[in-house]
């Protein structure tokens, strides 16, 4: 998406620097002196690890027009990160390539669009949704109706096929309905991706909340596909691996709202109705750790992920069927307990607390595993 409204900035007489991820050039050194800076990125961990890094370039009065789909509590961080002087955006946008290279995105801005609304306008046409945040939060909520739309059509075309019905026919009699434009671009796959799959499985784990239902399944069926091998496949693929393949039975499950693994482990594994929650322990996004020597702050912290975990799976504390926590001296067990109370102040769920002599990395007080029954 970058690369095309970049060049649309540069042909309507922007003074343009292009920046991208992995080619070695700081990013703060493209930046600097920089009026306007525009990130379109995958996800809210690489905008947070972008920024970040671009902090020492960005001039005090500078603008930064944040256009990747990372939702309101992400800009939220954002707009903490950055300095007071700063302005922020959020200006996320519906379209794929093909409109970002035509120039007929829409725009769904949050926060003062003074001195921005020209260059918006080279993508297309800019709403103004309102403060900061509101942007991010009106894409999410189209998202989420847009997507698990495609993956009840996925659905519908397998059940069709399963029972005999022509696949044309039936795409025939679905675009004299409401769902006849997406009904027909799930008839067949694109060939080209304009909207990844996996893009479309991290936007659904982004909308994530207890009463999203429909959602939380569609997003289901989308990690199952990422995990056969389709996230970079479009979106419609869908409809094949719906139609093609029995779902995998353990479905990975990593938010974007959780510090990344080492690659070595997923935070969480469903299973049907059940969810099985790695060991999760105090660092954070840059992998340091938290509250050192202080077991309130760790637990804290540690309490904080699992709840994120919950959430994204529409679930809360009162869904953990089993708890289990080591800590490398019983001695913290009041400590620690006065933080699980706040978690959970009811009946407590089954659990087992034992003392080791050390975890996976130095410093940490503890690290905690849950086995949860979904609603």
């Amino acid at each position: 998406m970058g690369v095309p409204m970049a060049r649309r900035l540069s042909e309507a007489g922007h003074q343009v620097t292009t920046w991208r991820r992995g080619t070695g050039v700081p990013v703060a050194e493209a930046v600097d002196g920089a009026e306007l800076v525009i990130t379109m990125l995958r996800d809210p961990a690489a905008v947070r690890e972008v920024l970040t890094a671009a902090l020492p370039g960005l001039r005090p009065d500078a603008t930064v027009v944040e256009m990747s789909t990372i939702g309101p509590e992400a800009v939220r961080e954002l707009r903490a990160l950055l300095p007071a002087s700063v302005k922020l955006v959020d200006a996320p946008v519906l379209g794929s390539v093909g409109p970002a290279a035509d120039g007929t995105l829409t725009v769904l801005a949050g926060g003062d669009l003074t001195g921005v609304r020209e260059v918006l306008s080279v993508f297309g046409t800019a709403r103004e949704c309102g403060p900061p945040g509101a942007g991010a939060a009106m894409k999410l909520a189209v998202m989420s109706a847009l997507v698990p739309a495609q993956v009840l059509l996925a659905e519908t075309y397998a059940y069709g096929e399963a029972h005999g019905v022509d696949r044309d026919a039936l795409a025939e009699v679905l675009s004299g309905t409401p769902l006849g434009v997406l009904a027909e671009r799930l008839r067949t796959p694109a060939p080209e991706t304009r909207y990844a799959l996996g893009l479309a499985a991290k936007d659904l784990t982004l909308a994530a909340w207890p009463a999203a239902t429909l959602a939380t399944a569609a997003r289901a069926r989308l990690q199952e596909a990422e995990a056969a091998g389709l996230g970079d496949h479009d979106v419609t693929a869908i409809a094949a691996h719906v139609g093609g393949r029995p779902a995998h039975r353990a479905v990975p499950i990593n938010p974007a709202t959780v510090p990344a693994t080492n690659g070595f482990y997923s935070h969480a594994v469903r299973v049907g109705d059940m969810l099985y929650v790695s060991g999760q322990a105090a660092f954070d996004a840059n992998g340091q750790l938290v509250g050192e020597g202080d077991m309130a702050a760790q637990a804290e912290h540690v309490f904080q992920c699992l709840g994120r975990i919950l959430a994204d799976q529409g679930a809360g504390f009162e869904d953990v069927a089993f708890l289990r926590t080591y800590l490398t001296n019983m001695d913290d067990r009041v400590a620690y307990g006065q933080v699980r109370r706040k978690y959970f102040p009811g009946t407590p769920p089954a659990s087992t607390t034992v003392e080791v002599s050390k975890l996976f990395m130095p410093g940490l007080l503890l690290e905690m595993d849950a086995i949860v029954a979904l609603p």
